[in-house]
């Protein structure tokens, strides 16, 4: 393993603002509107509507941890976020939904088509944003970024056939949400890694700590649908429930209630009626039956599985502090 002495664990470690203005200057700098503006302009338009740049910070904070140099994973954080964009333009489409980080979706926005076009031209794109790394190291990338692409798809399957199905089991939605959501989390930190040039056996402790801590991301969001604050989670609240998601929180509550609880929460979720008092209804239940700490408790679970890989990974103490404090602070989001 190269080595990975931090001198004074540099003083840009480098903010976690740092590396995300950083990455939306190269962003910016990459991914331009031109012809046909069709195409494209939706591509720039997803791209600059927000988000939290999480992952490819997080290839970004992950290369510079292991003794890279941040600015040589550039690219590689680019084709996490740029993929990442493909999947929710798609994902907005099957969902047939209207709003995207409090903007218009770009199926509504432009058309269906459009959004299909342009989100099959952002998958491309993104593989295209690994060619500038050397063969080795662009090799495995690609495997990594395909066996990747391939399980979200995976993921984004399940979720679908969830919505027909009344069995589906806490492990299955589980194994879900870290195919649809954590895996790419896992892989923007192995590939960090990867352009670091470390050990190969360090890489994938790297890619179990963000398996583990997006399954918590993901929990975490499930939670703050149901009981954040709308006002801070910048989405109206309950729409988990409004679409009859099975989150987490649904499967633990029909786990957990009785009888007459499970039948009533089953029934509202088969109901058309009034969306307020059904929301109403629904965490009425949950809050009963305690699902909220029982929530918390499972992000917790994944949390400490994340924190314990991290402590038997090889890089300095400074270097693993602040993987964790950044991991908390994730846990503890109110958005």
């Amino acid at each position: 393993m190269k080595d990975v002495f931090l001198p004074k664990i540099i003083d840009k470690m480098n903010s976690i603002d740092s590396y995300k203005q950083d990455f939306v200057s190269y962003l910016n700098k990459k991914i331009a509107v031109k012809e046909p503006e069709n195409l494209y302009e939706p591509i720039h338009y997803i791209l600059q509507i927000g988000g939290k740049r999480l992952r490819p910070v997080l290839t970004l904070m992950t290369c510079e941890l292991f003794g890279g140099n941040y600015k040589k994973a550039l690219d590689a954080a680019l084709a996490v976020e740029v993929f990442h964009n493909f999947t929710l333009i798609h994902d907005d489409i099957m969902d047939s939904a209207p709003i995207r980080r409090g903007q218009e979706t770009v199926h509504k926005k432009w058309d269906v088509n459009t959004g299909i076009l342009s989100g099959d031209a952002m998958m491309i794109m993104a593989y295209q944003c690994l060619e500038n790394y050397g063969p080795s190291v662009f090799k495995e990338l690609i495997i990594l970024f395909s066996k990747t692409a391939l399980e979200v798809c995976e993921g984004q399957q399940l979720d679908v056939d969830f919505e027909s199905r009344n069995d589906v089991t806490i492990e299955e939605y589980i194994k879900m949400i870290t195919n649809k959501t954590s895996v790419l989390v896992a892989a923007a930190m192995k590939m960090g890694a990867i352009i670091a040039e470390s050990d190969a056996q360090e890489a994938q402790k790297i890619y179990d700590f963000g398996l583990n801590l997006g399954i918590a991301f993901q929990l975490q969001d499930d939670y703050l649908d149901t009981f954040g604050n709308a006002a801070e989670f910048g989405k109206q609240i309950g729409g988990d429930i409004h679409e009859n998601k099975k989150t987490f929180l649904y499967l633990k509550a029909l786990e957990v209630c009785d009888l007459e609880d499970k039948q009533q929460l089953i029934s509202l979720y088969k109901s058309k009626q009034n969306q307020k008092n059904k929301i109403s209804e629904v965490t009425h239940i949950f809050n009963k039956n305690k699902v909220a700490e029982l929530t918390k408790n499972e992000i917790e679970r994944y949390s400490n599985k994340a924190f314990n890989i991290l402590e038997n990974i090889v890089i300095p103490a400074e270097s693993k502090a602040i993987l964790k404090n950044f991991g908390m602070n994730l846990m503890q989001r109110k958005v």
